[in-house]
């Protein structure tokens, strides 16, 4: 038996960073955990991909062209990781189910999805058309690829890729990180919103850091997607479901690139059903790097948050934070189980 001191301090260590309570580690050793996780998975997906590809002829597909074929596999291999990667950490480190994470697709779920579809649709569609009456972006062709692709084939592989892609940023930024962080922050006096907020903050300005190395890239370019981190973080606080921001991210980003030829982040994608050049001042229009760094792209994001905030003020009579992204309803099996 240890001395009382010792005994003391051995406990005092172990609550650093184990919640009693909750049964499971504290935040920090959550997310290092976590991260871990993703980094033992990634190395087995790597392994896995130099196997398959040392056993190949290492060489492009046969009359296909392999660069956007590996785009989207990448894409949806990333989706399929982290949602691996929340679902393991989700019941072996956060005792949450995936659901838990904004994943209740229930009808109300696929209704706020779709609403939030449509939303990032019409305010790109409104960027497009403010911008072109004023004379800002100017269309210069119909139905537009690269030389020799397919726009069939190139429009219908980016739905896939820009699908995985909301999903993989929504579920690991939004869906986990936010969570955790508006979880972790909620000590002592600090009240659920205050903690949300701090959560939001947090998670915004690393989405907008995690663009910074995007092609085009300038400080003002990654302050604003920051506030599109806040724009798509909005749906989740006042929901406590990925539903909204999923949909959002999904066709503001298709209708940027395919729809309208804008580049999505810095990356021009070879395909456009209405193409179109940028002949406004690079403040208004993003230049190079898209609408999304200009003011027309901003002036959508705000348009676009107060949309969420009166389609949740209609759905549920009241916009609020949603309690359940900082208050978890973990699960574990009890002893008699």
């Amino acid at each position: 038996m240890l001395p009382a001191p010792l005994s003391r301090a051995v406990a005092t260590v172990i609550s650093v960073v184990w919640n009693r309570a909750a049964r499971r580690p504290r935040l920090p050793l959550r997310l290092v955990l976590t991260a871990v996780v993703a980094a033992l998975l990634s190395g087995i997906a790597a392994l896995g991909v130099g196997l398959i590809a040392g056993g190949g002829s290492g060489g492009p597909l046969p009359g296909i062209d392999s660069g956007p074929v590996l785009q989207v596999a990448g894409a949806v291999l990333a989706a399929v990781g982290v949602t691996a990667v929340v679902a393991i950490a989700g019941v072996a480190i956060d005792r949450r189910r995936l659901a838990d994470f904004g994943l209740h697709l229930d009808r109300d779920w696929w209704l706020d999805c779709a609403f939030g579809a449509a939303l990032g649709l019409a305010l790109i569609t409104g960027v497009f058309l403010v911008g072109v009456g004023a004379a800002w972006f100017r269309v210069t062709g119909l139905v537009v690829t690269a030389a020799g692709a397919s726009a069939v084939g190139l429009a219908a592989g980016y739905l896939v890729l820009f699908a995985a892609v909301s999903v993989a940023e929504e579920l690991a930024v939004r869906g986990y990180l936010l969570t955790n962080l508006a979880e972790g922050l909620r000590v002592g006096p600090v009240g659920g919103s205050v903690a949300l907020g701090g959560a939001v903050l947090a998670t915004s300005a690393l989405f907008g850091l995690l663009h910074a190395g995007n092609p085009s890239a300038t400080a003002a370019s990654t302050a604003t997607i920051g506030l599109a981190g806040l724009f798509l973080a909005a749906g989740y606080a006042l929901t406590g479901e990925l539903a909204i921001p999923l949909g959002l991210h999904f066709t503001w980003n298709y209708a940027q690139g395919v729809l309208f030829g804008f580049p999505v982040s810095g990356l021009r994608l070879g395909v456009a059903v209405v193409e179109t050049r940028e002949t406004g001042p690079d403040l208004v229009t993003g230049g190079p790097f898209g609408p999304e760094a200009g003011l027309l792209g901003v002036a959508a994001i705000l348009v676009g948050t107060a949309a969420i905030a009166l389609w949740v003020r209609w759905r549920t009579g009241a916009p609020g934070p949603a309690a359940a992204v900082w208050t978890p309803d973990l699960r574990w099996r009890s002893p008699e189980e």
